[in-house]
C-alpha cells in the first residue's frame, strides 16, 4: 500500500483540550461498550475525541456527505487506496452498526479548536522557496486542470492540451470548496471538511505544508497577491487568517455579530479588485469584509477582471480590521459582478436573493429566486450589450437569466432538474448546466447564451450522474465529470459539442484550469 503523504508523525497530534469522552456513569451501557470499542479500534487515526487524526473527523457535521450505511460498510471492508483497513474479522456485525450509528451521534460537550491547537497541526514538508522555481514538465502551466477524484480521494493534475496525467496524490478526506491557486498557478491549496488546508507545488509535485484550521470547514479562499489564505469554519464559528507561504497562522476571528450571537461561516471568498476577504455568515444578519495589505504591483490585470487591482479596490486600510455590513436578512452563498462591487446573496430558505452594494453597504435589489438558487454556481456573459448573469437552482428545474444593469429578471429557462453546477467561457457560445438533483442526473444542458434556449441536450453515461463542466483556457475544449466509482472525465470540442475521449477516473467531482481560476474567467465561479 502507498503510504499517504499526510500519513507520517506529524498527523498525529495533540488534540484539543476540551475532550469529548462520556464517563459511564452518565452513559448506558450500550453507549459505554460502544466507546470502548471506538477507543481501541478507531482512536489511533480518528483521535480519542472523533476530532480527527490520520483520518478524519467522525463528527456528523463532518459525515454529511457519508450516508450511515455507506459508513457501516467503510467500518467492515475498509476504504480503497487509504490506510483505512476493514474490521468485518475484528468486529460482530452488531459491533460495527454499534459504531456506525454512534460516529452520527453529536457529542455531549462541545469541541473546541484554538489557535494553539491549530499551530499544534502545522507542518512544513517543504519550506517556501526551497523547492526549484521552474515546471519540471513541458505544459502549459496557465494551462493545466486539477480533478478531484472523490471515490478514493485523489487528486490528478491533467496538462491541459494533451490531457495526459502529470500527477495523481493522495487527498485529505472530503475535500470541499474547490482548490485555489496562487496567481502564478504555482501552488494550489485544498479545503477540506475537517479542516485541513494543504499546499501543493505544482511545479515539482510535492505537497509542501499543512495545517488544520477547524473541525468542520467550509471552503477557503487566497489573496489576490497570493500572500494569504483563509479559512470558513462551521466548527468552530470562525474565520482564521494564515500567511500562504509556509501556512503560519496569522489570527482567528471569532464568528460573533454585534448583538453578541455566534455564527457558524457558510464560506469566506476572495475579492481581488477590492484587496479584501468577503465572509457568508450562516447565523447573524452580517456580511463581513477584511480587507489584506496591498501588494506593491497589480497581480490580476488580465482576463476578465481588466483593470489593475490598485484601480479598482474601494477599502485600502488593508490592516485585517474586520468591516461589519448589517443586511435586512440571513444571508447564505454569494454571487460577486465582476468588479466585486456588487454582492447577490441567498435569502435563508430559499426565499429569493438580494443584491448588496458593497461599497455603500446598502441593498439595492431583491431578486426573485424562489428554487433555492445556487449562486456559487453563477455564470456572467454579455447579451445584447449588457452584462447578464445566470444562475441554477438546487430544487427547482430552472436556469434564471438577470440582467446586472438593473436587476431585472431577463428569463427563467426551463431544465429537466434542479442543477447543482453551470459553466460558461468568454470564447463559447455555450452555457453548460447539469440536471444534478432528481431523476435526469443522467444529463446536461447545453443553453445558447444569446438566445437563451436549450440547444442540446447530453446524456453520455445512461444511469450515472453527470455533472460539473470545466473549459481550458481557450474555451476551445471543455471536461464533464461521470460521478459513478467507474466514472470518467470526457473531453469535449466547446464549438461542435462532440466527444473527443474519456479519462477513467474514481468518482471526478470537480475539475478546475488554473487560467480559468487564476484570470477569473467570466464563464466559471470564483
Amino acid at each position: 500500500m502507498v503510504k499517504p503523504w499526510f500519513a507520517g508523525s506529524a498527523a498525529v497530534f495533540l488534540v484539543s483540550s476540551t475532550l469529548l469522552a462520556v464517563s459511564p456513569l452518565q452513559a448506558d451501557e450500550k453507549t459505554a461498550d460502544v466507546q470502548k470499542l471506538y477507543q481501541a479500534h478507531c482512536a489511533s487515526c480518528h483521535g480519542i475525541d472523533r476530532l480527527g487524526g490520520m483520518g478524519p473527523a467522525l463528527l456528523p457535521g463532518n459525515l454529511s456527505r457519508l450516508k450511515q450505511d455507506e459508513a457501516l460498510k467503510v467500518i467492515r471492508e475498509g476504504r480503497p487506496a487509504t490506510q483505512m483497513t476493514g474490521f468485518a474479522s475484528e468486529l460482530t456485525e452488531e459491533e460495527s452498526q454499534a459504531l456506525a450509528e454512534w460516529i452520527y451521534t453529536p457529542p455531549e460537550s462541545k469541541p473546541t479548536w484554538t489557535l494553539a491547537d491549530i499551530k499544534q497541526s502545522h507542518e512544513v514538508m517543504h519550506p517556501y522557496g526551497s523547492l526549484p522555481d521552474e515546471p519540471n514538465f513541458d505544459a502549459d502551466p496557465l494551462n493545466l486542470f486539477l480533478v478531484v477524484e472523490t471515490g478514493d480521494h485523489h487528486v490528478s493534475l491533467l496538462d491541459g492540451d494533451s490531457f495526459e496525467r502529470i500527477d495523481r496524490f493522495p487527498s485529505r478526506y472530503a475535500l470541499h470548496g474547490g482548490p485555489k491557486y496562487t496567481p502564478d498557478g504555482r501552488f494550489v491549496f485544498f479545503g477540506s471538511r475537517d479542516g485541513w488546508i494543504s499546499k501543493y507545488d505544482i511545479y515539482n509535485q510535492e505537497m509542501v505544508a499543512e495545517v488544520r484550521a477547524g473541525i468542520n470547514m467550509r471552503n477557503i479562499a487566497v489573496s489576490g497577491d497570493g500572500r494569504y489564505v483563509m479559512a470558513a469554519n462551521y466548527l468552530p464559528h470562525s474565520l482564521v487568517l494564515f500567511d500562504a507561504h509556509n501556512l503560519d497562522p496569522m489570527k482567528v476571528y471569532p464568528a460573533v455579530g454585534e448583538n453578541g450571537e455566534s455564527s457558524r461561516v457558510s464560506a469566506v471568498y476572495a475579492a481581488p479588485p477590492r484587496g479584501s476577504f468577503i465572509a457568508a455568515l450562516k447565523d447573524i444578519k452580517e456580511v463581513w469584509e477584511i480587507p489584506w495589505p496591498m501588494a506593491t504591483s497589480p497581480v490580476v490585470s488580465t482576463g476578465h477582471m481588466k483593470e489593475p487591482i490598485e484601480a479598482l479596490r474601494s477599502h485600502d486600510t488593508g490592516n485585517f480590521d474586520l468591516r461589519r455590513i448589517a443586511v435586512e436578512d440571513y444571508l447564505d452563498d454569494f454571487f460577486f459582478g465582476p468588479e466585486y462591487r456588487y454582492l447577490v446573496g441567498a435569502a435563508r430558505g430559499g426565499q429569493g436573493a438580494r443584491v448588496i452594494d458593497l461599497d455603500s453597504g446598502e441593498k439595492i435589489a431583491d431578486l426573485p429566486l424562489e428554487g433555492m438558487p445556487h449562486l456559487g454556481a453563477g455564470v456572467t456573459w454579455m447579451l445584447d450589450g449588457r452584462r447578464v448573469m445566470a444562475i441554477p437552482h438546487l430544487n427547482k428545474g430552472l436556469v434564471s437569466v438577470f440582467d446586472m444593469q438593473d436587476w431585472s429578471l431577463v428569463k427563467n429557462i426551463e431544465t429537466q432538474g434542479p442543477g447543482f453546477f453551470m459553466r460558461s467561457h468568454e470564447n463559447s457560445p455555450y452555457a453548460w448546466v447539469d440536471v444534478f438533483f432528481g431523476p435526469n442526473s443522467e444529463k446536461v444542458h447545453v443553453i445558447d447564451k444569446q438566445s437563451l434556449e436549450i440547444v442540446k441536450t447530453l446524456a453520455p453515461a445512461p444511469g450515472k450522474t453527470a455533472a460539473h463542466v470545466e473549459f481550458d483556457r481557450r474555451g476551445e475544449k471543455l471536461l464533464l465529470s461521470i460521478w459513478d466509482r467507474d466514472g470518467a472525465v470526457i473531453v469535449y470540442d466547446a464549438k461542435t459539442l462532440e466527444e473527443l475521449e474519456r479519462i477513467p477516473m474514481d468518482k471526478p467531482s470537480g475539475k478546475y484550469n488554473v487560467w480559468n481560476k487564476t484570470r477569473y474567467e467570466e464563464g466559471t465561479s470564483h
